[in-house]
């Protein structure tokens, strides 16, 4: 069960729909992370992404990209989305959520730090 007083981490406005990644902290920290995702319409309604993907990678001089998937499945409530990842250190992720369902389709990346 999630507390009502999530802290947003990001929000990510796309033409079709605005992208908010809660977590309880407001941040990503290296280890097992839980977090939501809402999905909301420009205009504030929730949002049926249907199938979500959301996917990290960090490039680090020399080296292939490290890159890490979450898990995520939809909650109970239209438009909301749990999910967990795991980092093994900080840094600056690239961050790809993507989705396809009744209420559309898109993809977008922005970035989050892990501390």
């Amino acid at each position: 069960a999630w507390a009502a007083d999530l802290k947003v981490v990001h929000t990510q406005k796309t033409k079709d729909a605005v992208i908010t990644l809660k977590s309880e902290s407001g941040t990503w920290h290296p280890g097992a992370n839980a977090f939501v995702l809402e999905f909301t319409s420009p205009t504030g309604q929730p949002l049926d992404a249907g199938k979500v993907t959301l996917s990290t990678s960090m490039t680090m001089p020399g080296m292939a990209p490290m890159i890490a998937g979450a898990t995520v499945s939809a909650d109970k409530a239209p438009g909301h989305y749990l999910g967990t990842i795991s980092f093994p250190d900080g840094g600056t992720r690239q961050v790809t959520v993507a989705w396809e369902g009744p209420g559309g389709e898109g993809s977008t990346r922005f970035s989050v730090s892990v501390r």
